[in-house]
């Protein structure tokens, strides 16, 4: 029972500082941003890479953030230069980024990692981490990882910049009217959206041992699914930040998840069981909305 939850958590982590990124695009910025499931890849192909090249397993992390920033940013400039519709602009970038994250790859669908240093697995996390806490050392780095990102985002967004991007989501005239760019304003939120995916991807790499290129198949529906759960079930909780509140959505469905496998699922159904699941999020969210709106 232990492992199973330790399982949970870990699996949890490692897709809440993607939902993070999903989070700003499917709520702050209203954008259907799909390529998330190219980016999150694209983090897991540029780590192995890099790692099994000698770069230091830590600043693999950083790399990946500045890769999927990178390509945030070409969806962005796709959607607001070249006027193509949001939806279409993520689909394009989705389909580019499963060539370059091959080409990453050294033209390898899979790419392991077993007998390279990690973040997970070197000589000086093990002089860092107590001897008491060496069985969770995977859960505890990833546990520091995701609450480095919830305080940066949260920072983020108490900045002027930060402000700009809620506004642009709620109503884009008002920044406008500021004389600021609102194109721009969406590309800033795009890259940082997919920066976090693909830090997500590197971070998933790291702690399964291995890069497969379709990893990324279905993120998007599990940020979203994350995302949603999160935010419905704390959203009368007035002290519970949304950041946090898409970590532990993050946990729940992963929970969800389990639970289902538990109950006589296959391996192979996980994708099936993830679209129900995801279906049945969204019914019931929107039930909600329309009993809100009867009350009213």
């Amino acid at each position: 029972m232990t492992t199973i939850l330790i399982g949970i958590l870990e699996e949890g982590l490692v897709y809440a500082i993607m939902a993070l990124g999903v989070y700003i695009t499917y709520k702050i910025l209203d954008f259907p941003d799909l390529s998330v499931d190219g980016t999150f890849p694209m983090g897991a192909a540029l780590t192995a890479s890099a790692i099994i090249a000698g770069v230091n397993p830590v600043l693999t992390l950083i790399l990946a953030f500045a890769a999927g920033a990178l390509a945030g940013c070409v969806t962005g400039l796709i959607h607001v230069k070249f006027k193509v519709r949001d939806l279409l602009s993520g689909i394009i970038v989705m389909t580019a980024l499963y060539s370059i994250n091959l080409r990453i790859a050294g033209g390898r669908a899979n790419v392991p990692l077993f007998s390279q240093e990690t973040i997970f697995e070197n000589a000086f996390l093990e002089k860092l981490v107590p001897e008491a806490l060496a069985p969770y050392t995977v859960l505890v780095i990833l546990l520091v990882i995701v609450i480095i990102c919830k305080i940066l985002l949260d920072l983020y967004l108490k900045t002027r910049s930060g402000y700009l991007l809620r506004a642009v989501g709620d109503n884009d005239v008002l920044v406008t009217s500021l004389a600021k760019d609102k194109g721009m304003v969406k590309i800033v939120g795009l890259a940082i959206a997919n920066g976090f995916a693909a830090l997500a991807g590197a971070v998933y790499c790291q702690q399964k041992g291995f890069f497969e290129i379709s990893v990324g198949t279905g993120t998007i529906v599990i940020g979203l699914a994350n995302v949603i759960i999160g935010t419905q079930l704390f959203k009368r909780i007035g002290f519970v930040k949304s950041t946090t509140a898409v970590i532990i959505g993050s946990i729940v469905y992963k929970a969800c998840v389990s639970f289902a496998i538990s109950c006589g699922m296959e391996a192979n159904d996980l994708k099936l069981v993830t679209a129900v699941l995801f279906l049945i999020i969204l019914v019931l969210s929107n039930d909600r909305r329309k009993k809100v709106k009867a009350h009213a």
